[in-house]
């Protein structure tokens, strides 16, 4: 698995990271976001989305766990935005259906707070740490095997 860390000082810096993995994008792909709270996963899948084409507001999943967009610019793939961060079990998480999504080539997924769900993910899959390192200063590593 390649591994990349980005020191991050800026939004236009962390837009700039997800445009980037944006365009390595097909479909198929799972995103396992690992990071406290406010460390930048939300913030991060807006602009990932806005990259992929969605042109409507991307708000945090928390209350309703999973969010859809169709309207990306790959054709016949649509993001799948989870957020297991109100969620207590593995159960919980598997009754969603995640399981299929991750083995389905025309989604994109992108959990945050997947290491509640990390006996469920795919083996291939793309993770991204964040870290608070001082205020308005990130570290993020990506690892992948499309990096």
């Amino acid at each position: 698995m390649v591994s990349r860390q980005n020191n991050i000082y800026s939004l236009e810096e962390l837009k700039k990271l997800a445009s980037g993995i944006a365009k390595t994008l097909e479909g198929g792909e799972v995103i396992a976001l690992f990071g406290d709270l406010g460390s930048g996963k939300t913030t991060f899948t807006q602009f990932l989305a806005k990259a992929l084409g969605v042109k409507r507001r991307v708000p945090s999943p928390t209350f309703v766990v999973m969010r859809a967009y169709d309207d990306l610019n790959l054709r016949d793939v649509s993001l799948h935005h989870y957020d297991f961060y109100r969620l207590d079990s593995l159960e919980e998480i598997r009754d969603l259906g995640v399981e299929e999504d991750f083995k389905d080539p025309k989604t994109i997924c992108v959990i945050e707070w997947a290491k509640k769900a990390k006996e469920l993910l795919p083996e291939k899959r793309i993770e991204i740490y964040f870290e608070t390192v001082e205020q308005g200063k990130r570290k993020i590593e990506v690892k992948g095997h499309r990096l």
